[in-house]
């Protein structure tokens, strides 16, 4: 379900058509209806929503031949709230008459690839008037030549229809939704300083920012749904088994103060919550305002130390809140960055948009050589991990989806959209997963850490986003996979930090080349000290989604034949596509103009 304000934005198909009374247009009506309505039939029964509904297609009644038809489509698309475009065509249309020239929306066209009538030359034109007037289009084009009465939707059109209505739809969801700052900057993390004019310019976001005496404010005048805090604290004595306290004993708290502890972490999910999507429910106890919320589709939590050194951490908050379930059952995770990284929760966003998965938050900690490994354990990684490791290893919100309790129909370890998943993976995860008491050295009010091992192998994809004054903000993206290594190994490495935390063990895909040369290169490389973590290699998409809000690619390991990006990106040189992004980007500007320096 929904659970934010406004509607879910549809996709529009248009069916354009050679505008020649007479003959020709008659001759090609039926076809190119057809045509669009397959499209919307293709996507809408293979696509949905991160909330779980299928996606919905909205089919203008009318061809389009001219720019009166495209004006009546305009509107209709505006009245049915239409996010992303879909141009169709199996023949020759005039092209910017028919183009669809609505700002900010991504847009692309399926040029039909047959002989009988021009779709190509259509696609190609209107292709160079999208691209003379400053609005890039996606273009689609098949590889092989079709027969006219073909109805059918070549293997490689579905590929980038699906690509391009994802990444598109990921733009129309951010857009108008805010990005919840609880708290402010923590301990100097640049990304905790949130840059208003990147969420508006770039993602067409709103920033809220409420201080963290808020929740302070919520669990001394209980405004929170008491009835739900007993209900989830009876789940919480009963899924959440508290793991290893770390402390030494005379620092350890009392068994009084950690369930009291426990009470604390349990309100602060709940309040955590209310401030990003409201609840009704406090209406009723007269707290009007408090029960809108900030129609906040991310957020992040500064936590240390001003909130950490007085309270107990927001651990257990941001861990439950990433996962795809808890006391009310199985549910679409949210995002919450720990620390208010608000670059590595936009990371996170876009993950969960494109993938409709949970996500993991990280530090990018430590990289293990293989010769390391060797000297402080003795034993040889293997496998996938035998060029050296990137441990992942973060106190908050990592999902709990990231244990790799879940598993497809033939057994292989994933992370499902939250729809796919079954009670007992549910109870899998959480019988993974220890909540030990927090090192209070580190967070002097206490709080519970979530322990866990990653099982692999599950191919994974680490991305971020970094601010670069001068330039704007950057994508880092590296695919690879959560791998296991041996239970001795792990024990000594993780050993060796706070092994009360979650770890992810990383091998990125190595190419041989740039930043992918090897593991330590691609540590040595990444921008910051976190990333967002998504399952499967969907770079692809994240670059997809990248060239539509116009911010370049830094650094990625993602094949060139699965990069879809508008097609004026060619014209900036094909040979070093790096670089061609980063110009057509910088030529273009943010989706939403360009930032004010």
């Amino acid at each position: 379900m929904y659970r934010l304000n406004g509607k879910l934005p549809k996709v529009g198909i248009r069916a354009t058509i050679d505008g020649r009374r007479r003959g020709v247009r008659e001759s090609l009506e039926g076809q190119a209806m057809d045509m669009a309505k397959m499209v919307a039939k293709f996507i809408e029964e293979n696509l949905k929503y991160p909330s779980g509904e299928s996606v919905e297609c909205y089919v203008f009644e009318e061809t389009i031949g001219r720019v009166p038809e495209a004006a009546r489509c305009e509107q209709k698309f505006k009245d049915n709230n239409v996010g992303v475009s879909l141009t169709v065509t199996p023949c020759w249309c005039y092209g910017t008459e028919t183009i669809d020239c609505t700002p900010h929306i991504p847009k692309a066209i399926w040029g039909f690839n047959g002989t009988e009538r021009p779709g190509a030359v259509y696609l190609a034109a209107a292709a160079a008037g999208h691209a003379q007037i400053g609005d890039p289009v996606f273009s689609i084009y098949g590889k092989h030549v079709q027969d006219g009465t073909d109805k059918e939707i070549p293997e490689d059109v579905k590929e980038k229809i699906l690509k391009f209505v994802e990444s598109g739809l990921a733009v129309a969801l951010m857009k108008g939704k805010s990005y919840l700052s609880i708290g402010s900057v923590s301990m100097g993390i640049a990304g905790s300083i949130v840059n208003p004019d990147f969420f508006s310019d770039y993602l067409g976001m709103r920033n809220e920012y409420v201080d963290m005496v808020e929740l302070k404010r919520r669990l001394d005048e209980e405004i929170y749904d008491v009835e739900e805090f007993k209900k989830a604290m009876e789940w919480t004595k009963i899924h959440c088994k508290e793991g290893e306290d770390c402390n030494n004993s005379y620092v350890q708290k009392s068994r009084n103060d950690k369930d009291k502890d426990w009470e604390i972490v349990v309100k602060m999910t709940i309040i955590m919550r209310d401030l990003m999507i409201g609840n009704k429910k406090l209406k009723g106890k007269g707290y009007l305002e408090e029960a809108e919320g900030h129609n906040a589709i991310a957020a992040g939590f500064q936590g240390q130390r001003q909130w950490t050194d007085y309270m107990p951490n927001g651990d257990f908050s941001e861990a439950i809140l990433n996962s795809s379930f808890d006391w009310n059952g199985i549910r679409e995770a949210f995002v919450v960055a720990t620390e208010n990284d608000s670059l590595n929760g936009v990371a996170m966003l876009f993950g969960h948009l494109l993938t409709g998965r949970a996500q993991i938050f990280s530090d990018v900690r430590t990289f293990w050589s293989a010769e390391a490994v060797k000297r402080v354990t003795g034993k040889e990684l293997e496998g996938k991990a035998k060029n050296g490791l990137i441990h992942l290893i973060n106190s908050g919100s990592s999902s709990l989806d990231g244990t790799g309790d879940q598993v497809d129909k033939d057994g292989n370890r994933v992370m499902k959209p939250f729809w796919e998943i079954k009670e007992e993976e549910v109870k899998k995860c959480l019988d993974s997963t220890k909540w030990c008491e927090a090192d209070l050295g580190y967070f002097r009010g206490g709080g519970y850490s979530s322990q866990f091992l990653t099982k692999g192998e599950m191919p994974i994809t680490m991305t971020r986003i970094n601010l670069i004054k001068g330039l704007g903000p950057v994508l880092q993206i590296a695919e690879g996979y959560a791998v296991d290594i041996q239970k001795d190994i792990h024990d000594v490495l993780d050993r060796r930090t706070n092994f009360t935390w979650p770890t992810t063990w990383f091998a990125p895909n190595l190419t041989g080349k740039g930043a992918f040369t090897d593991v330590h290169t691609v540590m040595d490389t990444w921008g910051a000290n976190h990333g967002a973590i998504s399952y499967g290699h969907v770079g692809d998409k994240f670059i997809t989604l990248a060239s539509m809000l116009r911010i370049p690619v830094a650094m990625h390991n993602v094949s060139d034949e699965k990069i879809f990006r508008p097609k004026v990106w060619s014209s900036f040189g094909t040979l070093d596509k790096e670089n061609a992004d980063y110009r057509a980007c910088e030529n273009f500007g943010p989706i939403y103009g360009k930032i004010k320096r």
